[in-house]
C-alpha cells in the first residue's frame, strides 16, 4: 500500500467521526474518559449511546495513554454490553476504504446487538404481561367460583326443598287417606247392599 493511501490520526479520526455521525451517533471529539478505573482522552465519544472510538498512535503518544490492561478492562465492559468502543492501532496501517469497511462492520454489530437486547426486553415484558394476565384470570376465576358457590348456598337456603318434601308427603298421605276412605266406603256400601 503506498504511503499516500495511509491515514494519519487526524484524517482517520475525521473519517471515523463522520462515519459514526452518519449512523446517528452524536460524537464529541477529544474529551476526557474516566470510567472503570480507566482515564484517557478519547478521540470520539457519544456519552448517551455509550459508543465511541480511539485511534492509538505514536503521534499523540496514545499507547502510553491507554495501557494494555486498561484496554482489556474496556473490552470486558464492552463484552457485558455496557459500552461499544472501536479501537484502532496505527501499527496496523489502513486505507480510508479499509477503515470504512471495518467501521461499518463494527457499527452493524452494535446495532444488531442492541436490536437483540431490545427484542429480548420486549419478549420479557410480554412474558411478564402474559404471566400477570394468567394470575389475574386465576384470581378472578377463584373469585367467580367463590361467588358461584355463595350464590348456590343462598339459593339453597331460599328454595323450599325440605318444605316441598313435607308438602308432597302430606299430599301423598292425604291422597292415600282419601283412597283408603273411598275403598272403605265402597266396601261398606257393598256390605250394606248384601245385607
Amino acid at each position: 500500500m503506498p504511503a499516500t493511501d495511509l491515514l494519519s490520526e487526524t484524517r482517520a479520526c475525521d473519517l471515523l467521526a463522520r462515519l459514526f455521525r452518519s449512523r446517528g451517533y452524536r460524537i464529541v471529539r477529544n474529551i476526557p474518559f474516566r470510567e472503570y478505573g480507566v482515564s484517557f482522552h478519547i478521540d470520539g465519544w457519544d456519552a448517551k449511546a455509550r459508543v465511541g472510538f480511539e485511534f492509538l498512535s505514536s503521534e499523540d503518544e496514545d499507547h502510553d495513554d491507554l495501557s494494555l490492561e486498561e484496554y482489556k478492562i474496556l473490552m470486558a465492559a464492552q463484552q457485558r454490553g455496557e459500552l461499544a468502543l472501536f479501537v484502532i492501532d496505527e501499527v496496523e496501517p489502513l486505507s480510508a476504504a479499509d477503515l470504512e469497511d471495518t467501521v461499518a462492520d463494527f457499527l452493524d454489530e452494535i446495532e444488531a446487538g442492541r436490536a437483540a437486547r431490545r427484542g429480548a426486553k420486549a419478549a420479557g415484558r410480554r412474558q411478564k404481561k402474559a404471566a400477570g394476565k394468567k394470575i389475574a384470570k386465576r384470581r378472578a376465576g377463584g373469585k367467580r367460583a367463590g361467588k358461584a358457590a355463595a350464590t348456590k348456598r343462598k339459593l339453597a337456603k331460599k328454595l323450599p326443598t325440605k318444605r316441598a318434601g313435607k308438602k308432597s308427603a302430606k299430599r301423598a298421605g292425604k291422597k292415600a287417606a282419601k283412597k283408603t276412605a273411598k275403598k272403605a266406603a265402597r266396601k261398606g256400601a257393598k256390605k250394606a247392599s248384601r245385607r
